[in-house]
């Protein structure tokens, strides 16, 4: 993948502009799984049905398959919000915790020794999510996707965000995307700048000189010989810096086309890797994009130049013509 990206960093070499792409901005955010919003209870659920597959597969005969009793809960769940039916909700949530607990342990108990070991990632991740409280730090969000992170950015719209983290690397002044890399983890951003910085000099066969953030990234100055700009009140800044700061902002609506245009916004593909893949794949697309545009642009300018070439020779004979008959 980074082969692909690599390439469409070089289509875009503009030999007619004198920047060593040395002058980059950076940012982060959060490409979403395609997961749904995740609850206790909906994972409670998901564990009870895939309890039943699992039984159902391997010819397994519960002590109880708790059908019935699990539609009349789920039903009482749906009043959780109201005067009435908020205490028989809760109650009800609990007991499906319960059910689910007992289902698992029943189908431990009972498969084969020969059939254990295909099963017993499930049934681990499954005690997991049953174990897990509010405040652990590593919490299970999805049994499919096991590996999503909940990240805080601070929007007003969306407070939580559920996926991975990716930082971009834009050039400021040709707009090319010379950089893109996910992280699993939920790290500060200023963590993140090494593994960025180092992805750039392997892509590009050089060295950042100035690396220009937000105050997201703050904690962090310099990284071997690349220093890092973070906006903060300074009466002695100099005009280059404050251009570069304002050119900065252009990363924005980069990753919002990002998300929009080139499927970083919900990523489709599974586990790790297809994070990995998704976002680097989006950086070239975009890239390629850009070529496409510029061979377009000139394209066309070289066919207005000839259409008024044309024109013009054609006029010019036209009046001769009409000189010559008067």
């Amino acid at each position: 993948m980074e082969l692909i990206l690599k390439e469409s960093i070089r289509i875009n070499k503009d030999e007619n502009t004198n920047n060593d792409g040395a002058v980059v901005s950076v940012d982060t955010t959060v490409q979403e799984k395609n997961i749904t919003y995740p609850t206790d209870d909906k994972l409670y659920k998901k564990i009870i049905k895939k309890c039943w597959i699992i039984a159902d597969k391997e010819g397994i005969d519960l002590r109880q398959s708790y059908t019935q009793i699990v539609k009349k809960l789920s039903v009482q769940q749906r009043f959780k919000h109201t005067k009435y039916g908020a205490k028989a909700a809760r109650k009800a949530s609990r007991k499906i915790k319960t059910i689910a607990g007992r289902l698992v342990r029943d189908i431990a108990r009972k498969l084969p020794l020969d059939r254990l070991g295909a099963h017993l990632p499930d049934l681990k991740l499954f005690q997991k999510v049953l174990s897990q409280k509010r405040e652990d730090s590593d919490k299970v969000y999805s049994l499919h996707e096991p590996d999503v992170k909940c990240y805080s950015k601070g929007k007003e719209h969306k407070k939580y965000e559920f996926g991975s983290k990716v930082s971009i690397l834009l050039d400021q002044q040709t707009g090319i995307i010379k950089g893109a890399i996910n992280f699993t983890q939920t790290l500060h951003d200023s963590k993140t700048l090494p593994e960025v910085l180092e992805q750039y000099e392997r892509l590009n066969e050089q060295q950042a000189i100035e690396v220009y953030v937000d105050r997201g990234y703050r904690g962090i100055k310099q990284y071997k010989d690349t220093k890092i700009f973070v906006p903060a009140p300074n009466k002695n800044i100099t005009k280059k810096q404050r251009r570069s700061h304002s050119k900065r902002s252009a990363i924005e609506p980069t990753i919002g086309h990002l998300k929009q245009d080139f499927r970083l916004c919900r990523n489709f593909l599974k586990g790790i890797a297809g994070d990995n893949i998704n976002v680097i794949l989006s950086a070239a697309a975009w890239n390629f994009r850009r070529r496409i545009i510029l061979w377009l642009t000139e394209a066309i300018r070289r066919w207005l130049l000839t259409y008024n070439l044309i024109a013009g020779i054609s006029r010019g004979f036209y009046t001769l013509a009409v000189k010559v008959t008067f």
